[in-house]
C-alpha cells in the first residue's frame, strides 16, 4: 500500500543525490512535486505562468482603453476598455498600499476604493460644471499616480528608518529588545 505522500520526499528528509545520476532525472523528480512536499512552491504544469500573463493582458486592455476614451476613437470597444482602465488603475495603487491584508480582503477593498475614486472623480468633475470622459481618464490616472507614488515613498522611508533585514544590523536609533 502506498502512503499519502506517494514518492515524494518528506521535508524532514534531506534529499540523497547519487554522483552518477543523471542530471536531468533530478531535475525532472523536483519539477514532479508539487510544493507540498518537495523544495519548490511553483505549481509545476503548463498553467503556473498563466496568472501574471493575465495581468499583463489586462494592463495591455486596460491601456489601450485609456488611450482610445483620450483620442476619442469611434472603436466600439473604447467603453469597455475604459471602464477597465477605471477600475484596475485605482484598483492597482490601492491594493499595492494595502500589502498587509491577505488576498481576498485586499482585492474587495481595492475595488471598493475604485469604485469610491471613481465616483469621487465624477461628482467633482459635474460639481464644477467640467465632466468630460477625457479629464475623467486624466483625473484618475493621476490619482492612481499619486496614490502608487506616495506608497513607493513609504516603503521606502520605512527601510530607510532603520527596519533591518536579515543580515543587517538595525540603525543607530534603534533599540534592541534583550530576551532573558
Amino acid at each position: 500500500m502506498r502512503s499519502s505522500t506517494g514518492n515524494r520526499p518528506r521535508a524532514d528528509r534531506p534529499r540523497a543525490v547519487r554522483p552518477d545520476a543523471d542530471s536531468s532525472r533530478a531535475d525532472s523528480s523536483r519539477a514532479d512535486s508539487s510544493g507540498a512536499g518537495g523544495e519548490d512552491s511553483a505549481p509545476a504544469g503548463p498553467g503556473r505562468d498563466l496568472p501574471p500573463l493575465l495581468a499583463g493582458a489586462a494592463t495591455g486592455i486596460a491601456a489601450c482603453g485609456a488611450l482610445l476614451a483620450l483620442t476619442d476613437s469611434g472603436s466600439p470597444l473604447r467603453g469597455p476598455c475604459a471602464l477597465l482602465f477605471l477600475l484596475a488603475a485605482p484598483a492597482l495603487a490601492i491594493a499595492r498600499a494595502l500589502r498587509g491584508l491577505d488576498l481576498f480582503g485586499r482585492v474587495i477593498t481595492a475595488l471598493a476604493g475604485a469604485v469610491a475614486l471613481d465616483m469621487l472623480v465624477a461628482e467633482t468633475l459635474l460639481s464644477v460644471h467640467q465632466w468630460s470622459v477625457t479629464g475623467g481618464i486624466v483625473a484618475v490616472a493621476v490619482l492612481s499616480l499619486l496614490i502608487l507614488l506616495a506608497t513607493g515613498v513609504r516603503e521606502r522611508a520605512g527601510r530607510a528608518r532603520g527596519r533591518a533585514g536579515p543580515g543587517e544590523r538595525p540603525s543607530e536609533g534603534v533599540k534592541q529588545a534583550k530576551v532573558s
